[in-house]
């Protein structure tokens, strides 16, 4: 077994099973952390605590993890440990690059009036070196995912890898895959919105498809048809803030449980969401180092799988 991770159970997992928060905590699948519990491997407030107790918010938390080849890596092109802070997994980490699992919640970095966790203090935690190139709050960002947004991202951790994945998202040669629930089912199933998006002419908060607007190009193909929503295969050409919630709210088809792009809250209540259903699923790039393409892909969050098997009920 590898190391012993000590820490208070976050209050928004009060309630939870074992098996579901702490996969959600710390990254690992469910399968895993009912292992962990039931050969004794966590302890709330000192005492031994099974798959199907439930975690108080508060109460302190003892889980001994296990070793880095016993929780396999989820990427797939580099093999390598997954390891985890608050939540955070890391894919893959090497002299150049760090490619994490962001969960919801997380910021990419900070940002005016965000107060939460963020993917740079989430590394520093780790104690990971990032480039020092760009603003200094967002020193290695090379691309983004909304605080609501789960799925994979790579930082820039050598001034090389910055400016070569800086160059590789401008000229669009990195494969963005999403996977997103969309209200409704699109027509056609499959095909390219193309529709300029900028600021909100209201709502500063948001964006939206105006005229003269920066461009933007998503390619869709619905994989999956259920009676009030839709699950698609998104792959974005440019990357715009908020691209793909905005172009499917245009469409009339906005993700499930996006209320600020005018999603059905009954809806969204029903399938137990408390955010958008959108997941970046599958990044790939050529590696800054070597130019030898990588892939790396993360599964679907333990709250989208919930939601999409109530829709397919």
């Amino acid at each position: 077994m590898g190391e012993v991770r000590q820490m208070p159970v976050p209050d928004g997992l009060d309630g939870m099973r074992i098996d579901a928060g702490l996969s959600r905590l710390l990254g690992l699948s469910r399968t895993v952390v009912a292992g962990l519990a039931e050969d004794g491997r966590v302890a709330l407030d000192g005492r031994p605590a099974g798959k199907s107790d439930r975690l108080p918010g508060g109460a302190w938390l003892e889980i001994e993890l296990p070793d880095a080849a016993g929780a396999g890596a989820k990427g797939t092109g580099i093999d390598g440990p997954v390891e985890v802070v608050a939540g955070l997994g890391i894919l893959h980490s090497d002299e150049d690059i760090v490619v994490v699992d962001k969960p919801v919640g997380v910021a990419a970095h900070p940002s005016p009036g965000w107060e939460g966790p963020t993917v740079t203090g989430g590394l520093a935690a780790l104690g990971e070196r990032l480039s020092t190139s760009g603003a200094a709050e967002r020193q290695g960002i090379v691309h983004r995912l909304d605080a609501g947004t789960t799925g994979v991202m790579v930082v820039a951790k050598s001034e090389r890898a910055y400016t070569v994945l800086k160059q590789a998202f401008r000229d669009r040669t990195v494969d963005k895959r999403y996977h997103a629930v969309v209200q409704g089912h699109p027509d056609p199933s499959s095909g390219t919105i193309d529709a300029p998006i900028d600021r909100h002419p209201r709502h500063d908060y948001r964006f939206a498809v105006v005229q003269g607007g920066r461009p933007s190009v998503t390619h869709y193909d619905t994989m999956e048809a259920f009676r009030a929503a839709s699950l698609l295969d998104v792959h974005l050409e440019t990357g715009r803030t908020h691209q793909i919630r905005v172009h499917f709210s245009a469409m009339r088809h906005p993700c499930v449980g996006d209320l600020t792009y005018g999603a059905d809250p009954t809806l969204a209540a029903r399938v137990g969401l408390s955010r958008q259903w959108l997941h970046a699923h599958r990044l790939g790039f050529e590696h800054p180092a070597d130019g030898r393409y990588v892939e790396f892909v993360s599964p679907h969050p333990d709250d989208l799988a919930a939601a999409l098997d109530i829709l397919r009920d």
